[in-house]
């Protein structure tokens, strides 16, 4: 598992291969497809995530496509879309966007695609 703490300011694409918590300000995508992203309380992530469980404490803001869970907790700030196979929002969470479970399939090939499409690119 891996950590980024509170007095992180990251700008850019991360990519992990691990579980990861996220405890700073994070501008732009985070792939963690086959683990757990977790956004803590005092993170504020502004881009898309993809991974495999979303858990929100913080505030996010973009689309959070996961291939089991989002977890939208008390207290969390969730603006954007949201493509999952289960969605839970605390009813002490903000949320603005839209669900779309039936979606997940071809997030995940868009997502995928254009990953492929910016790696042959570097």
């Amino acid at each position: 598992m891996s950590t980024l703490g509170k007095t992180l300011t990251i700008k850019g694409e991360l990519r992990a291969t691990e579980d990861l918590t996220i405890e700073c300000r994070v501008i732009g995508p985070i792939h963690c497809e086959k683990s757990a992203v977790v956004v803590a309380g005092s993170a504020d992530v502004t881009g898309n995530i993809i991974a495999r469980d979303i858990t929100v404490f913080g505030r996010t803001s973009g689309q959070l496509t996961a291939t089991d869970i989002v977890d939208v907790r008390a207290d969390a700030s969730v603006t954007g879309h949201v493509v999952s196979r289960r969605f839970v929002l605390d009813p002490a969470a903000f949320f603005e966007g839209r669900v779309e479970p039936q979606h997940l399939e071809a997030a995940l090939r868009i997502a995928r695609f254009q990953q492929r499409t910016t790696d042959a690119g570097t």
